[in-house]
């Protein structure tokens, strides 16, 4: 069966659309070896995995991991978050401490400290726009925008009432303070490539 019979029997059927049913279409089309694919308020966004985006993914990972233990931190795995359709494969994800799995099998956003995404040239309005306010719904504390193509960072933090209330950019080379965060920590930028 392909993914438009799948939408005809859907639409005849009267069911309603789902997260689960728009993975269960990604898996069985021919998504292109490193690319990752997301769903973003019910649009489907597949993205190519540059060496300058995973150069900056494993330099925070291993700056996160002298605080999180591995199985806490995790990379393009999915997580629905509140809103409608909205299963993101996050850049980077810190979860807290007893974090635990939903009845899916998901990790669950309310156990979430810490989300970094390095942008795209094709979605970074996602990562500007519906990504972060979804993010501030959901409670995340910290979101981490990192630009490599102006070689800058964008930090978000102190959400409340589905918004950020403080957010501070600099250029690569100047720390990221996370210490008055659930991180607790300073990530440090001076490797960040730029693209």
């Amino acid at each position: 069966m392909t993914v438009l019979d799948d939408r005809i029997e859907m639409a005849e059927s009267g069911d309603e659309l789902t997260l689960d049913m728009m993975f269960e279409w990604l898996e069985r089309m021919p998504v292109p070896e490193g690319y990752k694919a997301e769903i973003v308020g019910g649009h489907i966004f597949m993205t190519p995995q540059r060496d300058t985006h995973w150069d900056i993914i494993a330099d925070i990972y291993d700056q996160l991991r002298t605080k999180y233990p591995r199985k806490r931190v995790k990379s393009d795995v999915r997580m629905d978050y509140p809103g409608r359709l909205n299963g993101f494969a996050s850049d980077i994800v810190a979860l807290a401490e007893g974090a635990q799995k939903d009845a899916k099998g998901l990790w669950r956003h309310e156990d979430v400290e810490f989300v970094a995404e390095v942008i795209s040239k094709d979605t970074a309005s996602n990562d500007y726009g519906p990504k972060k306010d979804t993010y501030a719904a959901a409670g995340v504390p910290v979101y981490l925008i990192v630009d490599p193509y102006a070689g800058e960072w964008h930090l978000h933090t102190l959400p409340q009432d589905g918004k950020y209330h403080s957010s501070v950019s600099f250029g690569f080379g100047v720390d990221i303070d996370l210490t008055d965060t659930p991180v607790g920590l300073v990530l440090k930028t001076d490797d960040f490539p730029r693209d």
